[in-house]
């Protein structure tokens, strides 16, 4: 398995090298400035003491606050927040916000734990965290089995420690509590409207264009929502369970939420109507296929939005789409990057097409300080017009260097912090 760190770290490397970014500021890059690592004692629900580890990665605060999610999954480990602190830092000079890079989380299953015993390990690890954290200093969010009432335990626990109400210290709360509207579906909403804003630049229409997403959680499910409404043919949909392939498209996308929220998977969701079920398949012309599969479908556009490295040096050269927009983190390796380039298939990167989320986290975040209320409408405008600014901007670049986009991405973000760093911010 690739380490997603050693794929970030090439991707800096080569990056910098085309635009001669200066030796001091990229030794920083490739370092982070603080890796806090906490023992979490937990006594469980029958009386038992169980031991956690929790992390919290801060790479780099050139551009202001250290800003990064918090995630609760086994799999949680140094390697891979030290990733993806650092695609944090890219992806916020990025769609430039006031924002640095952090990532953090617990080791652990969270389905195995009572929500008494998650609260309780939420405030114990809020409790280890509040002199790294605070809404000057770092500004965690939601993020893998985390939720805006994870993220409420933390401002309330947080609130106790300082002595006053402090909403700000972090984002993705619920709306009453300070979370902000269109915050849920901002991260797909974001991916949507930078794919759009490629297609008008390459001349495509997207009514003619099929698409296929691997991965429906919140993200992969609301980029389909947007996608499809503006007219692409979503054709198929898998998650970690397996999918769905339907070459004339798959149906209104609310009808397969239904369908899985009622059975707990995809496969089978064949619709006629808004009748969902196995029994359909024939009628629609469908197949079942794995998570795998979707990825080297003929189709259009390939959207990963589930996990980071699905797109190998051993599946690239299996990939039928032009476009890949990338909307989980650190989905292709660099390998198959340079594969997928050779073929002249367009990636739209991850440090570009998920940064919605961020940005709408840096509305809610200034919307707490300064007391303010945005309505959804004015937070989707500003989304779109920050999406639609980065993305351009990102092309000038491609267009420019003649360089991919991924590169180009990097390069706005990389000269957004060498100026940082000229100004002496540091």
């Amino acid at each position: 398995m690739t380490d997603p760190w050693e794929t970030a770290q090439k991707q800096l490397q080569d990056a910098a090298a085309k635009i001669a970014l200066n030796p001091t500021l990229l030794k920083s890059l490739l370092t982070h400035d603080n890796n806090i690592q906490v023992s979490l004692p937990l006594k469980m629900d029958d009386g038992r003491t169980e031991t956690f580890q929790g992390y919290r990665l801060q790479h780099n605060n050139l551009l202001g606050p250290y800003k990064g999610g918090l995630r609760y999954h086994l799999d949680v480990s140094e390697g891979e927040l030290k990733a993806l602190s650092f695609w944090m830092s890219i992806k916020n000079a990025v769609i430039d916000v006031p924002f640095g890079g952090a990532k953090g989380g617990i080791a652990l299953d969270p389905k195995k734990l009572s929500e008494a015993e998650l609260e309780r390990l939420t405030r114990l690890f809020t409790q280890e965290l509040a002199k790294h954290i605070g809404p000057y200093k770092d500004v965690p969010a939601p993020d893998v089995n985390t939720s805006p009432k994870i993220m409420a335990w933390i401002v309330d626990e947080y609130s106790r420690i300082v002595g006053k109400s402090t909403p700000a210290v972090v984002t993705g709360k619920p709306i009453e509590k300070g979370g902000s509207e269109g915050r849920t579906e901002a991260t797909g909403l974001g991916g949507s409207l930078a794919l759009l804003s490629a297609l008008q630049k390459l001349n495509l229409d997207p009514k003619k264009l099929t698409v296929a997403i691997q991965g429906f959680g919140n993200v992969g499910r609301y980029v389909a929502k947007f996608l499809q409404k503006q007219g692409l043919t979503i054709v198929a949909l898998a998650d970690s369970k397996g999918g769905i392939h339907i070459p004339d498209g798959v149906g209104e996308i609310e009808h397969i939420e239904r369908f899985k929220e009622e059975k707990g998977f995809l496969a089978g969701s064949y619709c006629v109507g808004s009748v969902c079920d196995i029994e359909n398949r024939g009628k629609v012309g469908g197949q079942d296929i794995t998570s795998q599969e979707l990825l080297e479908l003929p189709v259009d556009i390939i959207i990963p939005a589930a996990l980071e490295n699905v797109i190998t040096s051993e599946n690239a050269s299996k990939i039928n789409a032009k476009i890949v927009l990338e909307m989980a983190n650190g989905p292709t390796t660099a390998e198959a990057d340079k594969i997928l380039a050779d073929k002249g298939v367009l990636v739209i990167p991850d440090i570009l097409a998920n940064s919605g989320g961020v940005a709408v986290s840096y509305f809610e975040w200034y919307q707490n300080l300064h007391n303010e209320k945005w309505s959804l409408e004015e937070v989707e405008d500003k989304l779109k017009e920050k999406m639609i600014i980065a993305t351009e901007a990102v092309f000038e670049i491609q267009d420019e260097l003649k360089v991919t986009l991924r590169e180009a991405a990097y390069i706005v973000a990389l000269r957004r912090l060498q100026n940082a760093s000229e100004k002496g911010k540091r």
